[in-house]
């Protein structure tokens, strides 16, 4: 693992620092607590007990702050994992799962090393825009349910909260908004003895610590059979959504990432949480935005200690934890939504500027999340309506023009442009095979051949030419276009 000399001088000069390390610590510390319900609900879409998400969310959060590439990024249980690997419980049994999420580490791991995070490149800003748009959707969504067939109570308690995040930061940033708004409205409760939905009521928190768990499951081709398809799964959606974060973090904090390590830490920490009975999980984009966009963390300090104050939240002080209003934390994520949400990008002066296929990319790939709740689709389909309107505005911008020719027996061609399957496809239709004379050059010296398609449509005109009886020249290609003519030319078959 490449040692990342800037992050170790950014956590010593923090803990020399007491300014910044107040600002790690109360940032972790509102992190865990925002952590609590998401980890016990998404236990409940893996089918396994709010133990299992918890206890997931530390061995996480405090490995990922050790072995991650990128400081200050939150991951733990999450939801996208939790719907990829949901299956195998009512199938298979618990064991299996854990099974699959070491797998799923081992898996991250392996792709890390042969490249896979290089790939990010391909992803165009327009994907990465509706990617964050998305998800703040899909984090507003998700609290609507705290705000449905419940008390009227909630709603008072839960615009307090948001007053409270709205108007403290002009005050004073001192102690992060949403940790204030929790602690005093879950104090307003306790004391008025208000009945409102909270912690306690999405399910039992565990009073114990976490355990090293051995998956009870023959090792064998069978058992590889049943979870390698969920493992895989798991390893692509969660390096997606943990590599699209960290790019996200990149540009929120001005900062840059190792996203090699990165991957590679997810696959340990993924393989950690397996070890001791977890359920796996990847970066979780509302906590990080409140860990970093909202409390103002940079540095590891702040990752470490959201697991390690979860952890103590829940197993020793449970019975106070169990007490916050579930409204006050579902008021804290309605406004990580919109401070997540890029609004520039909605802009009507910006809608009026961005070219229509940009933004046509960016309501895809937030159609797409939103409704299959499924990152990996949304972006998969973003970047390939991005390739397509991409290859047709390319495939436009070539052409072909007559030059000036030696004699009158010669015609001569001039080819421009990027010449790919998009745009050569139409290239045997530019010339007039009956009526050229009986020599015929077609120059590339301002085209490029980039691929077979390319080369088998310039075998298929010269066909066509011998046919009516004439002579073709093809010149100007230079360099790995003349390369690529000389390799395949002739050999592609089923030419004219």
């Amino acid at each position: 693992m490449p040692h990342d000399v800037s992050t170790t001088l950014s956590v010593l000069s923090a803990l020399r620092s007491p300014k910044r390390l107040k600002t790690e610590v109360l940032a972790g510390l509102v992190v865990a607590l925002a952590l609590i319900p998401e980890a016990i609900s998404f236990s409940i879409i893996a089918g396994v007990d709010p133990s299992v998400g918890l206890f997931s969310a530390f061995t996480m959060a405090v490995t990922i702050a050790i072995v991650g590439g990128r400081t200050a990024m939150i991951s733990a249980a999450t939801g996208s994992v939790a719907l990829v690997i949901a299956p195998i419980v009512p199938q298979y049994g618990l064991d299996y799962l854990v099974a699959t999420v070491l797998l799923g580490g081992a898996i991250q791991i392996a792709l890390t090393a042969f490249g896979a995070v290089k790939l990010m490149r391909f992803i165009p800003r327009s994907v990465m825009v509706g990617f964050v748009n998305a998800l703040a959707i899909l984090i507003f969504i998700a609290q609507i349910r705290y705000f449905v067939d419940v008390s009227w109570l909630v709603f008072p308690i839960a615009a307090a909260a948001i007053v409270i995040m709205i108007v403290l930061p002009r005050l004073t940033t001192a102690i992060p908004a949403p940790l204030v708004a929790v602690a005093t409205l879950t104090l307003v409760t306790i004391v008025f003895g208000l009945q409102v939905p909270n912690v306690g009521d999405e399910g039992e928190l565990p009073s114990s610590l976490p355990s090293l768990f051995m998956p009870d499951v023959p090792w064998n081709m069978e058992t590889l059979t049943i979870i390698a398809p969920f493992a895989f799964a798991m390893a692509l959606v969660g390096l997606l959504e943990s590599l699209l974060t960290a790019k996200l973090v990149d540009d929120v904090t001005d900062t840059p990432s190792n996203k090699t390590r990165e991957g590679a830490g997810l696959g340990i920490a993924n393989i950690v949480t397996g070890a001791f009975g977890g359920m796996g999980g990847c970066a979780l984009i509302g906590q990080t935005m409140i860990n970093t966009k909202i409390s103002g963390a940079r540095t590891r300090i702040s990752t470490f200690l959201a697991g390690a104050f979860l952890l103590l939240l829940v197993v020793v002080f449970g019975d106070v934890v169990a007490r916050i209003p579930m409204s006050v934390l579902g008021a804290v994520m309605i406004m990580v939504c919109f401070a997540t949400f890029d609004w520039h990008s909605i802009a009507p002066k910006t809608l009026r500027r961005m070219p229509l296929s940009e933004t046509a990319v960016m309501v895809a790939t937030v159609a797409v999340t939103v409704l299959t709740d499924n990152l990996a689709y949304g972006v998969i389909v973003g970047v390939v309506v991005a390739m397509i309107l991409f290859a047709r505005r390319v495939a436009h911008v070539t052409e072909v023009v007559e030059l000036p020719g030696p004699d009158a027996d010669t015609r001569v061609y001039g080819v421009r442009g990027q010449l790919f399957f998009a745009s050569s496809n139409d290239l045997i239709h530019q010339f007039d095979y009956s009526a050229d004379p009986s020599n015929v050059v077609i120059d590339l010296t301002e085209a490029n051949v980039w691929d077979a398609s390319t080369v088998a449509t310039l075998d298929a005109v010269t066909t066509k030419y011998a046919r009516a009886g004439k002579a073709v020249s093809i010149v100007g290609l230079h360099g790995p276009s003349k390369e690529r003519h000389e390799r395949l030319t002739g050999r592609l078959g089923g030419e004219g």
